[in-house]
């Protein structure tokens, strides 16, 4: 939720560009201080932190939470907010550091959405136990930042949210705008493919900038909570384009975790993609 954030405007009114910047730059700020684990003065905090005592929780947090429950379900447990903690072992800094098995079977037992108590508005975790929305915050606060957008002014804009975005309506000649698939193999330097993206949402999943490299195995950040490994035969890259930006995040990160059958998945959902 820390990456760079762009907002493209289908107006000529320079206050009316600065009121709306200004409200985007208000609201991610809102759901970074609200959701990021790295703060220690927000909810996920004190979820995180305790120690197997219930936690009640607000509106918005209690629906990022139902969102990944659902998640959970739909990926068959493979999709999970409390896989964080696997980053104890898990460095992808594109070293060779790979952890021994023990390691990441001893982190193990702290996974699993399953042995959380969830009955809204409360949520219990065991000690030891984290939750992260880092999966998904970005892209709520994509959407978020549409919403208050189109509240605001219905001129047509693009979100860009470190490579998360939303169209809210095309340029001011009419035209969609031009959105760029980076080539995972040159990220940031080539492209694979563009989109022409007038309305909806467009999330990207991939190894590009974080991973580990061994003996020529190329190891993806993306974690099967299951086994606490990356996922085995992942794409490269997922980018997908839904009706939401969450929407997109979530099909492309379950394209992921599916490894060798995410294309697969992908033409079951009957969305727009690219699977590299």
């Amino acid at each position: 939720m820390a990456s760079p954030c762009e907002i493209l405007l289908a107006t000529d009114s320079r206050s009316l560009a600065q009121e709306i910047l200004l409200l985007s730059y208000t609201e991610a700020k809102r759901i970074e201080q609200k959701f990021s684990r790295y703060r220690t003065d927000n909810c996920i905090y004190q979820i995180n932190h305790s120690n197997g005592t219930p936690v009640p929780v607000d509106e918005e947090t209690a629906n990022l939470l139902d969102f990944a429950q659902q998640c959970y379900q739909l990926s068959e447990h493979k999709f999970d907010i409390t896989s964080g903690v696997l980053r104890e072992v898990w460095k992808f800094d594109g070293s060779d550091n790979i952890p021994e098995p023990a390691a990441v079977a001893s982190i193990l037992p702290r996974v699993g959405w399953d042995k959380v108590k969830w009955q809204r508005p409360v949520i219990t975790l065991h000690p030891g136990m984290e939750i992260d929305l880092g999966g998904i915050g970005k892209e709520y606060a994509v959407d978020q930042t549409a919403r208050l957008i189109f509240a605001k002014s219905k001129t047509g804009a693009l979100i860009n949210y470190g490579g998360d975005l939303f169209a809210l309506g095309p340029q001011q000649n009419g035209e969609p705008w031009g959105v760029g698939v980076d080539d995972p193999e040159a990220t940031g330097a080539n492209q694979v493919g563009a989109v022409n993206l007038s309305k909806g949402g467009l999330a990207t999943s991939g190894d590009a900038r974080r991973y580990l490299l061994k003996d020529g195995i190329r190891y993806s950040h993306i974690l099967d909570p299951t086994t606490g490994w990356p996922v085995p035969e992942a794409p490269r890259a997922v980018t997908v384009i839904a009706n939401t930006c969450l929407e997109a995040g979530m099909l492309s990160t379950m394209a992921m975790l599916q490894g060798a059958k995410a294309q697969s998945f992908l033409e079951a959902q009957k969305v727009d993609f690219w699977c590299i």
